[in-house]
């Protein structure tokens, strides 16, 4: 029959511990690669332990679009950094003058990049919202959103219909803060900016990114986008619908339409690139195979609004869940500001 083994005493222990304590310290190769992979690993392993357990949330967007000079960008700077001062607001006490401005506070240029801003609104009552009102100071509940400029020039507005057609993009981490950095964004309106001072008839004008020929065209790229969007969508769930506001610009302006004029203009000018797009398609003999086959082809499919309609009215975009909203405003001047467009983003966002 064999012995126990003896288990060793309490000073044995002791020894070997401080035997290993006194190693430690000791300042051999060994204890300087260990204390070196402690202190360059540690930090790595914290933050992944932390990044994966922590989840962020995607910031609903809003997208302004539209055609070179109808003020997109000064539209950016207004919500960003406040109303601007014009000449008349100048105050007259010595002490304390306002400054005097007759342009905007921060000086805009055409944007040749996707420009975003987040921008906090609130949630109350969105009926009396106001870019100028100071949420922090007033204690307001109130959420956050993204709201991105896009360049307006006919060579550069691919990437702003690529985004209305994923309704997700991805976001660049070195050009936003990391409270937004996330794998996608959700699109939740769209902002169409027209210069309303601009849209005319004139045939001398159509050279110009603000006139209604031009304007219409863009616009008209817009909601087919949406358009295509929605009917293109795989499955039984369709993708969220995203409102389309056309805010009316510069109607501070004398020679500018009121709002009601531009949504009947721009519907008649919508119609006529319909008409002129779809002959298009009928001379160069696209989707005839389809035709013959039954269908419509690639005529229906570059159809804006009721396939087949005489005229053509922002209405007929409801079929699709697009909703267009025509709003007039203004940046600058004396005009009606641009409450209502910040009201019309409280709802939709």
């Amino acid at each position: 029959m064999s012995s126990p083994t003896p288990l060793p005493s309490p000073s044995s222990a002791l020894e070997t511990l401080k035997s290993l304590i006194e190693a430690s310290l000791q300042p051999t190769t060994p204890v300087f690669v260990i204390g070196a992979l402690i202190v360059f690993l540690f930090p790595f392993l914290l933050h992944f332990l932390i990044s994966r357990n922590t989840s962020y949330s995607a910031l609903p967007a809003v997208l302004l679009v539209g055609p070179s000079g109808a003020g997109k960008t000064a539209l950016v700077s207004l919500f960003e950094r406040g109303p601007f001062l014009s000449s008349k607001e100048q105050s007259e006490d010595p002490i304390d003058p306002k400054p005097k401005f007759d342009e905007p506070v921060a000086a805009t240029h055409t944007s040749v990049t996707p420009q975003m801003v987040e921008l906090s609104i609130s949630t109350t009552d969105t009926s009396m919202a106001s870019y100028r009102d100071d949420l922090d100071a007033l204690g307001a509940p109130h959420k956050k959103f993204l709201l991105i400029d896009t360049p307006g020039h006919a060579k550069l507005r691919g990437a702003a219909l690529s985004r209305l057609q994923d309704s997700k993009y991805s976001l660049n981490p070195s050009t936003t803060s990391r409270s937004t950095t996330t794998d996608s964004n959700k699109l939740k309106a769209a902002i169409f900016v027209v210069d309303a001072a601009g849209l005319s008839d004139d045939t001398s004008s159509s050279g110009n990114d603000t006139s209604l020929s031009s304007t219409a065209s863009y616009l008209y790229d817009v909601l087919l986008t949406l358009q295509k969007r929605a009917t293109s969508a795989k499955g039984s769930k369709a993708p969220p619908s995203i409102p389309v506001l056309i805010a009316a610009n510069k109607l501070d302006l004398f020679t500018a339409l009121p709002a009601a004029l531009v949504k009947s203009n721009l519907e008649a000018e919508l119609g006529r690139i319909r008409t002129t797009r779809s002959k298009g398609l009928l001379d160069s003999g696209v989707g005839v195979d389809d035709d013959i086959a039954g269908g419509n082809g690639d005529e229906e499919s570059e159809w804006l609004g009721e396939y087949g309609s005489e005229k053509f009215s922002f209405k007929q975009m409801l079929e699709f869940d697009i909703e267009v909203d025509v709003i007039g405003g203004s940046v600058t001047g004396d005009g009606p500001g641009a409450d209502k467009w910040w009201r019309w983003i409280a709802e939709k966002v």
